[in-house]
């Protein structure tokens, strides 16, 4: 079934990980996808991925950190499109550290992807989803959001921060039909949870896959996401039958929580 036929979904972060995985899956369903990433390689091959499932997407160049950059894109989408009627504010980097050892400038960074770069994409779609009288927007948050570890307040900070954007976001909205909710990932086997885990690893005596391996432990199911697996969740609050939910974190943690 083809939930999303003819529908314009706007996806930043798009070209690898769970961002990848969201293009393609809309695409498989029948949406017009707008891909929207500064790594425009990637983003190229993500954007031809969907079109071989018989859809038209767009690569755009865009970095989250400029305001200028997303407006570009959101504007270049709705001139050949008309319309958004979906957009996964996916984008997102990681830092972590020691708590004293906080640079500013890294700081400042993961704060600029991370939670002014969703704000901004929020800001941007809203007026186009009230104009059309409906419209979904799904943030893409993290169980970093709901429990944390040390040396991640950086990155706990701004994914915390986008379930309050998203709260507020569906109040503000709700009453223009628009819905507006985030997915709580846990660790996902994406290019930067590897890099995060090969980092981190060594500090606490473990190479990466057995820092994964431990991750993967602390789950109910005792393994890790794939990306694909959250794209599945992404897409149906989305979907039509999810009007009825808004203001929600949806944890997707393969049973995190619970230990």
């Amino acid at each position: 079934m083809r939930r999303f036929e003819g529908q314009v979904v706007v996806i930043t972060g798009s070209a690898t990980g769970i961002g990848e995985a969201t293009a393609l899956r809309f695409a498989a369903e029948g949406a017009r996808v707008a891909c929207l990433d500064v790594n425009e390689a990637e983003n190229d091959a993500t954007a031809a991925a969907a079109r071989t499932e018989g859809v038209e997407a767009m690569a755009l160049a865009c970095d989250v950190r400029s305001r200028s950059d997303q407006r570009a894109a959101f504007d270049e989408v709705t001139a050949a499109w008309g319309r958004i009627d979906v957009l996964v504010a996916g984008a997102g980097i990681y830092a972590g550290g020691p708590l004293p050892e906080i640079p500013p400038d890294r700081w400042d960074d993961i704060v600029a992807v991370n939670l002014t770069g969703v704000l901004v994409s929020n800001g941007l779609a809203a007026p186009v989803m009230i104009a059309q009288g409906r419209g979904s927007i799904v943030n893409v948050s993290s169980m970093a959001a709901k429990t944390s570890w040390p040396y991640s307040a950086e990155y706990s900070a701004t994914k915390s921060g986008v379930i309050g954007i998203t709260r507020s976001a569906a109040m503000e909205l709700g009453p223009h039909g628009v819905t507006v909710n985030a997915v709580c990932a846990g660790n996902t086997l994406t290019a930067m949870v590897r890099k995060v885990a090969a980092e981190i690893g060594p500090t606490v005596g473990m190479t990466g896959d057995e820092w994964l391996e431990m991750r993967a432990g602390d789950t109910a199911l005792n393994r890790l996401a794939q990306p694909e697996e959250i794209a599945g969740v992404v897409t149906f609050l989305a979907s039509d039958d999810a009007r009825y939910l808004t203001g929600q974190a949806i944890e997707v943690d393969g049973g995190l929580i619970l230990s």
